[in-house]
């Protein structure tokens, strides 16, 4: 069983930076996947990236690649999401997960692959 919790969201004008952090409880978190979804008003949640319980692999959404950076820190239990050059379409409620279903990294692009989520932390990015 492991806890996230997400903090770092907040308001930010178009091409600013925010860095989201998720921190998990959990003596093995470091054996999970991690991932970042977020949801916007009226949308289903929608996969932002992911990462490897190394952290050695990264995956991107067309939409962020080359904006957001996923990484994690296994001794502190927290992964995190450096986003830049944000974009009013970048608002959202941003969510962490996990997963320990043992499925392999290539995998694990949908919300149902994933079995523990974080509350959520509101991003909005003013135009």
């Amino acid at each position: 069983q492991v806890q996230l919790v997400e903090s770092g969201g907040g308001l930010v004008q178009a091409g600013g930076s925010l860095r989201l952090s998720c921190a998990a409880s959990g003596r093995t978190f470091s054996t999970y996947h991690a991932a970042w979804f977020r949801q916007a008003p009226g949308r289903e949640r929608e996969f932002v990236a992911r990462i490897s319980t190394g952290g050695v692999r990264t995956t991107y959404a067309d939409s962020v690649k080359g904006r957001f950076t996923i990484s994690r820190d296994n001794a502190k239990n927290t992964v995190y999401l450096q986003m830049n050059s944000l974009k009013p379409e970048d608002t959202a409620v941003y969510y962490c997960a996990a997963t320990d279903r043992g499925l392999s990294y290539y995998t694990i692009a949908t919300t149902s692959d994933y079995n523990y989520w974080g509350q959520g932390t509101q991003v909005t990015v003013s135009s």
